[in-house]
């Protein structure tokens, strides 16, 4: 089990906001993710995701998923830390540019790797060209998202109903219009 939030190798502190997401543009580049993206990527399991919409009475959760309700993995990074003696291993999810579908609610979304590039990904001489060729947006043909309820808002809440579908009929609108 890896810590949700990239810690570095070369910091000597955990940071006070953690880096849970890396940009797709980015993430070859920058510092704090250039080493792991060239040498420690790895898949992050699921079975969908939130992102969540602004309206006039607030933010409204979607849960994205596949249709077929196959998991599916994220593309990620990792690294092992040592802090204050503590052994740390953590780990983030590369974020991008969303499909049509994700693109009505939020403005990014979690790269999800076809099961077909898993072995580019994870493969130790890959060329940045040819590991950034595979941070692009899924298939929105492949996906369906509904509207969930809000206690998905809190972390205390880890129940069924924080997947299960809410008929609110101004999330469907919106969801029909995008």
């Amino acid at each position: 089990m890896a810590r949700w939030g990239l810690i570095p190798f070369w910091m000597k502190e955990k940071p006070k906001v953690p880096h849970i997401n890396a940009r797709a543009e980015t993430v070859h580049k920058l510092p704090l993710f250039r080493e792991a993206f060239a040498k420690r990527r790895c898949l992050i399991p699921a079975t969908g995701f939130y992102e969540w919409q602004q309206r006039d009475d607030g933010k409204q959760p979607y849960r994205f998923r596949r249709k077929d309700l196959e998991p599916f993995a994220f593309a990620g990074i990792w690294e092992f830390a040592r802090l204050s003696g503590e052994e740390i291993l953590s780990a983030a999810i590369i974020v991008g540019e969303p499909n049509p579908l994700v693109g009505g609610v939020h403005d990014r979304m979690p790269v999800m790797l076809l099961p077909e590039d898993y072995d580019t990904w994870l493969g130790p001489k890959k060329s940045p060209d040819e590991l950034r060729a595979l941070l692009r947006p899924y298939d929105a043909n492949l996906m369906e998202a509904y509207a969930v309820s809000r206690v998905v808002n809190s972390v205390k809440n880890d129940t069924e109903e924080c997947i299960e579908p809410i008929n609110d009929e101004v999330a469907l609108r919106r969801a029909e219009l995008k």
